[in-house]
């Protein structure tokens, strides 16, 4: 995942996105046939997806699910600033707070500096019971302090699972950036593979879905505890491969699909 700078605010964490970026996002999908499920076409019934973090991966994926027929609320603590965004990707798409991302999401995607998380936690934890947490985040000590450190030393998925125990997390989109995301979606042939990791078989169920309508093929790579495996730094960070060739990195059975 795209990193920011050090020194990056809370506040612009939680706001990430706006403005020029925002109108490319929303006019980034090609329109030639897909490999996976078409835009506009769900695999499943359309969820309802609130995004906290707007900004590269956020508004990028984001993007990519309300052209699948999902219908998305993007937030900032300035929602005005999305406007760009939101408007260029129709009626399935809303600008709002992130307290209304919440609300609005059965599947709520984070994907801020981790370092905002033990925030995010304080301000809305208690409102993610039930709910799908996709994480996006990744832990850079140089930006994030001692909250990466932190989440480093415990493993990033049980981290993060520990900021927010009533909801069910899946690590998912953490691995690149948003420009391969961008430029891999529903590419001809073997799609890009998407590693994911989660305790809740329902919920990965659910998160394989929603990768699988944003043009990428998941592969489940375990519970929490090994969401190391696919962590930055990790062997399985950074890699632009189909999901065979991740799976023979990660050594995994073929038959985890």
């Amino acid at each position: 995942m795209r990193t920011t700078r050090p020194g990056t605010t809370r506040r612009a964490a939680l706001m990430m996105g706006s403005g020029a970026m925002a109108a490319s996002v929303a006019a980034m999908l090609p329109s030639s046939s897909r490999a996976q499920s078409s835009p506009g076409v769900p695999s499943a019934a359309p969820s309802r997806i609130g995004i906290i973090g707007s900004g590269n991966i956020g508004g990028a994926i984001g993007s990519l699910w309300v052209q699948a027929g999902h219908p998305v609320l993007f937030s900032s603590r300035h929602p005005e600033e999305l406007k760009g965004l939101v408007d260029g990707l129709g009626s399935l798409a809303r600008a709002g707070t992130p307290q209304e991302a919440v609300a609005f999401g059965d599947v709520v995607f984070v994907a801020v500096p981790y370092g905002a998380m033990p925030g995010i936690s304080r301000e809305f934890g208690s409102a993610f019971g039930g709910k799908v947490l996709l994480d996006a985040c990744n832990a850079v000590a140089g930006r994030d302090g001692e909250v990466a450190n932190a989440a480093n030393a415990k493993g990033i998925g049980l981290a993060t699972a520990g900021y927010f125990p009533s909801a069910r997390v899946v690590r998912a989109f953490n691995t690149l950036g948003v420009n391969v995301f961008k430029a891999q979606a529903h590419r001809p042939g073997a799609p890009l593979a998407v590693p994911i990791a989660g305790d809740d078989p329902n919920a990965i169920t659910v998160a394989s879905g929603l990768v699988r309508d944003a043009g990428f093929e998941p592969v489940p790579v375990g519970p929490l505890a090994r969401a190391t495996e696919f962590a930055m730094g990790s062997r399985g960070f950074g890699q632009a491969l189909d999901a065979q060739q991740l799976r023979q990195l990660l050594s995994l059975s073929a038959s985890r699909s």
